[in-house]
């Protein structure tokens, strides 16, 4: 049966699912995890709140980033440092912080660079958010399995999706530095994190459908320690 592995927990609000992740992060921190994949964007807004807000200390734990737009520099306001620092480093240090070198134009390069610090620094903990189209991490549609770090070109959907942020469409960065599937797969264990009835439909898709590149979230049915917190929007079209 699909998605048997997976540990689907439902939670009447997003506040509730991400104090769940805090939970999970500050247990992870308590039994020695020392490497942390982190993410950006809305969804782990609250679970950063949190852990700032609290007593953890990261300053022995290193963290590795997801993904970077290409050709943003990280003091750029929408670059991916940029989030980091405002809605953790800054508040919540922690001894290492590695992101893609958004503005390395030698991509071959930057892509060994970051395949080298991920071997170097074995994921203890990965955090997910979900896109509407199933991917995780710049993974689109379509992204072969196998890959690790690569740079993207980002769908017209992700693209639209990120506009609110810039000036203009035209502002919007096409490509990113990205994680592969292989990267994220190689993680001891990863939450991943999905709200509102937007994200109903690729949900669905990761938990009960088939194992697709064309929902590249649909992998995680094959990962060995995996938790989906959901709110109850996002868990709306699930069968059980």
């Amino acid at each position: 049966m699909e998605g048997d592995k997976m540990k689907v927990l439902t939670f009447d609000t997003a506040d509730q699912a991400s104090q769940k992740a805090f939970e999970i992060f500050k247990e992870a921190l308590e039994n020695g995890a020392s490497v942390f994949g982190l993410a950006t964007g809305s969804t782990p807004e609250p679970l950063y709140e949190k852990l700032v807000a609290s007593d953890l200390d990261f300053s022995n734990a290193t963290s590795v980033n997801l993904d970077e737009y290409y050709g943003l520099a990280g003091d750029h306001p929408q670059s991916y440092r940029y989030y980091m620092q405002e809605k953790i480093f800054n508040h919540k240090p922690f001894k290492e912080t590695f992101l893609p070198d958004g503005t390395n134009e030698d991509v071959e390069g930057e892509i060994k660079a970051y395949n080298q610090i991920l071997a170097d620094h074995p994921v203890d903990l990965q955090l997910l958010g979900l896109g509407s189209n199933g991917h995780i991490g710049f993974n689109e549609p379509g992204t072969d399995f196998e890959q690790r770090t690569v740079l993207a070109d980002l769908t017209d959907e992700t693209i639209n999706a990120n506009k609110r942020f810039f000036d203009s469409v035209e502002d919007v960065p096409t490509q990113a530095f990205s994680m592969g599937i292989a990267s994220i797969m190689d993680a001891k264990e990863i939450v991943l994190m999905a709200f509102g009835e937007g994200k109903a439909d690729a949900v669905k898709a990761m938990i009960e459908g088939p194992v697709t590149n064309e929902v590249p979230a649909s992998i995680l049915q094959n990962h060995p320690n995996v938790t989906i917190l959901l709110d109850q929007a996002a868990a709306s079209k699930l069968s059980k």
